[in-house]
């Protein structure tokens, strides 16, 4: 159904407790996100947009406020994250799998069409601790859109590897967008941001400074980072 929320963030708080005493790295931060709803997530570094997003997957626990999320979820926070360096790429096929909530006979089924996306060829058999970043990004992607999940959550991995290899995953996030994917996107190319997302919002110093339509928002953080 279009306009059902997959998403409700409420007066969200995350603190982290430092050397220097208490980091406020998200305050009071509230939107909500509907089916097929693309969020692009703006901010200078610091910001605050790495840390809500490791909020809403699931990683970090808030220190008070609400998360509500509607359906099956995939995080693509950190390159290499569910990943174990010393194990080859074929290995941690299964072994994100796992991670992200798969069945090892799923991953089996999927395993050559991920492959062949991720374009690794006989690297597949190479130990992740021998590729680029790069090559991590593009065997994390292609595990991760293997299904189309309800939530798909990117933070700047569209910014690693290729030229060509990121128009290819570009025309991946649009296709899964027209059946309803939900996106949460960090990212610092502001034109990609646009061609991705129909919504955006501003983060500063943890706050949510801005938030609506790409086309009001886009300007506002243009101005910014002038």
């Amino acid at each position: 159904m279009e306009n059902e929320k997959v998403l409700e963030v409420d007066n969200l708080h995350v603190s982290f407790q430092t050397y220097a005493g208490e980091v406020k790295a998200v305050r009071g931060v509230s939107f909500e996100l509907k089916k097929g709803d693309r969020l692009g997530i703006l901010g200078l570094n610091g910001a605050g947009k790495s840390t809500l997003l490791k909020v809403i997957a699931g990683v970090y626990k808030p220190t008070s406020g609400t998360v509500t999320r509607h359906g099956h979820i995939a995080p693509m926070i950190e390159l290499g994250a569910g990943f174990d360096m010393q194990y080859t790429g074929a290995e941690n096929i299964f072994l994100y799998g796992a991670v992200l909530g798969h069945s090892r006979k799923f991953m089996e089924e999927k395993f050559d069409e991920i492959v062949e996306f991720s374009e690794l060829g006989k690297f597949i058999d190479v130990p992740l601790k021998n590729y680029s970043s790069g090559m991590k990004a593009r065997l994390g992607f292609s595990i991760a859109t293997v299904v189309r999940p309800d939530i798909l959550i990117l933070d700047e991995v569209l910014s690693v590897g290729d030229a060509k290899f990121r128009k290819k995953s570009e025309k991946k996030l649009v296709d899964m967008m027209d059946t309803g994917v939900t996106v949460l996107f960090v990212s610092h190319n502001l034109d990609q941001v646009k061609r991705i997302c129909n919504k955006a919002m501003i983060l500063e110093h943890g706050e949510m400074k801005a938030f609506g339509d790409i086309d009001e928002i886009a300007p506002v953080y243009e101005e910014m980072i002038e």
